[in-house]
């Protein structure tokens, strides 16, 4: 019986080419985010993209979904996926755009360009006094995967520090100078120039930043997050930046999210938030970065290989 292949993420001709190729005894329909219904998730046997995670329902069609994604919360809860059906995220398209937004988001609060952009908006001529350098700093990441090595790699070209936080201790990374594990964050967080959290949605790193965390940073620390929101009380963060506990905060991801209009936390000068864009297809290449980990892992499932970036249901982490 012909395996029907779903998939929703836009691919160019070449990469249709090459699924194609791959998957020549199966049916294969090109859908998208808006238009994918219900009733092409329940037929589907391999699903390549984020559909939306109440029509697949626990089907027991589907055996392998294919993110577009690295993220994997939505699809963790209970009566969504069979536990026959392999989960394969998109880890490692994203490190060179959530990278380089990070490194940005840096570099425009250390030279205060925020602020100058918001004095812009008011037409006024007002000098805001010292900023910091990108050189030399002492740079925490907790959360080294992909995005937080390519982040590592922009700031060691400025002669940085570079402290890994994993989950387990293995081989140090290329690029990483120190790496530990999570039990030992808050003897590092005094050590660090830049804090960023690339921590996934899990029950373990929920509120791993908290009072007693931004307490133990310098005052004239930098904490960032590119993760997931939920890593971090906003309340302590908010009362931090207020309090001058430390310097400043550059969030791309924020617990709520959407952050409501009337949160504080939009108004506090010494914040820096993007809605959760960097890992999103803005930069083009992030897309033909997705297409080759899907139609690869299709072409290992077809062939009966060892797949790439299989997520353990328990953690919710790639195996």
């Amino acid at each position: 019986m012909r395996k029907k292949i779903l998939t929703v993420v836009p691919m160019s001709d070449t990469y249709k080419e090459k699924l194609e190729g791959i998957a020549k005894d199966c049916d294969i329909t090109y859908s998208s985010y808006e238009d994918v219904n219900r009733e092409m998730v329940q037929e589907a046997n391999i699903i390549i993209g984020n559909v939306p995670a109440w029509m697949i329902g626990m089907s027991g069609r589907l055996e392998l979904l294919q993110l577009n994604s690295s993220g994997t919360d939505a699809y963790m809860g209970v009566n969504i996926l069979n536990r026959k059906t392999i989960l394969t995220s998109a880890t490692g398209a994203y490190g060179k755009a959530v990278g380089e937004h990070m490194f940005a988001m840096l570099l425009s609060i250390q030279k205060k360009l925020h602020v100058y952009r918001d004095n812009q908006n008011r037409c006024d001529w007002s000098d805001e006094g010292q900023v910091l350098s990108l050189t030399g700093n002492k740079v925490l990441i907790a959360g080294v995967g992909n995005i937080g090595l390519s982040f590592a790699r922009m700031m060691k070209a400025f002669d940085s520090h570079i402290i890994g936080i994993k989950r387990r201790i293995g081989e140090c990374p290329e690029g990483v100078d120190e790496l530990h594990t999570m039990e030992e964050l808050d003897d590092l967080l005094p050590k660090a120039d830049v804090v960023l959290s690339i921590l996934p949605n899990t029950p373990a790193t929920r509120n791993v930043f908290g009072r007693q965390q931004f307490k133990k940073m310098k005052k004239s620390a930098i904490f960032m997050n590119a993760g997931r929101g939920n890593a971090v009380n906003t309340e302590d963060l908010c009362n931090a930046l207020i309090a001058g506990d430390i310097y400043a905060a550059g969030l791309e991801v924020t617990d709520p999210e959407p952050l409501p209009q009337e949160h504080r936390l939009w108004n506090i000068k010494n914040a820096v938030i993007t809605p959760h864009v960097s890992g999103d297809f803005h930069l083009p290449q992030t897309l033909d970065f997705i297409a080759d980990i899907a139609v690869e892992n299709v072409r290992r499932y077809l062939n009966g290989e060892e797949l790439c970036h299989v997520v353990d249901f328990q953690t919710g982490y790639c195996k």
